[in-house]
């Protein structure tokens, strides 16, 4: 296997390990032994699912979360100079979108050090495929703001890019705020402005639907609970 920093999907929720990863991946994980993780009891965790033979206790785990300290981080590729593979493993889907793991990764290339990114479920793509908007031109934005006046201001900006600049926007929400921020949209936007709800992608309450705004009032969003949600608008 050759050495390199590499870039390791998990499924998004609990999704069978072969439904959503090729054997591919399982075959580059068992041979790396130093891991950069979000939190080190569910990278134990998914480790287990890939390869039940895993000898947990002989590998090494980083933690790179908001709590860690960012002028350490560089030191987590030091396996790399003694010859070893490193692995980045988000909390969900793909390492280093919207993920912590984009900074070890730009330290990496700086570095001059292989990066190889495997395949996996990405939400973010997968909402964009089943939305039926725009997909050669679209945004990821994040966290939109928390008061709503600001959200209001934020939603509307977006929109206008939506008009002006024909570009799909994407948006995120903590998942027991989705209802608040559903409200809000239905609330701010134009009633022809179409809304793509895509949560639970891959896993058994995968739910995407598209309408119009004046669709959605009419037929409200269904009750999803703490289901993580991606939020898309077009027109």
């Amino acid at each position: 296997m050759e050495k390199a920093l590499y870039l390791i999907p998990v499924t998004l929720g609990e999704t069978e390990i072969n439904q959503v990863l090729p054997s591919y991946n399982h075959d580059i994980i068992v041979n790396i032994k130093h891991f950069i993780v979000e939190n080190i009891r569910s990278a134990r965790r998914f480790l287990k699912k890939v390869e039940k033979s895993i000898d947990i206790d002989e590998l090494t785990f980083y933690e790179l979360n908001r709590h860690t300290d960012r002028k350490i981080i560089g030191e987590y590729l030091a396996p790399l100079k003694a010859g070893e593979s490193v692995g980045i493993i988000s909390e969900a889907g793909c390492p280093a979108i919207a993920d912590p793991g984009a900074d070890v990764v730009a330290i990496a290339q700086k570095q001059g050090i292989k990066v190889v990114p495997l395949v996996g479920p990405s939400s973010i793509i997968m909402s964009v495929m089943g939305s039926g908007f725009n997909g050669q031109s679209f945004a990821f934005n994040g966290y939109l703001p928390v008061e709503v006046p600001q959200r209001i201001k934020a939603l509307k900006k977006l929109e206008n890019k939506v008009y002006n600049e024909d570009q799909t926007q994407l948006f995120i929400e903590t998942p027991y705020r989705n209802g608040k921020m559903f409200e809000t949209i239905i609330n701010t936007l134009r009633p022809d402005t179409k809304l793509c709800v895509a949560a639970g992608i891959t896993c058994p309450e995968e739910y995407i639907k598209t309408k119009t705004i004046a669709q959605w009032k009419k037929d409200p969003l269904p009750e999803m609970g703490k289901i993580p949600a991606i939020f898309l608008i077009y027109k």
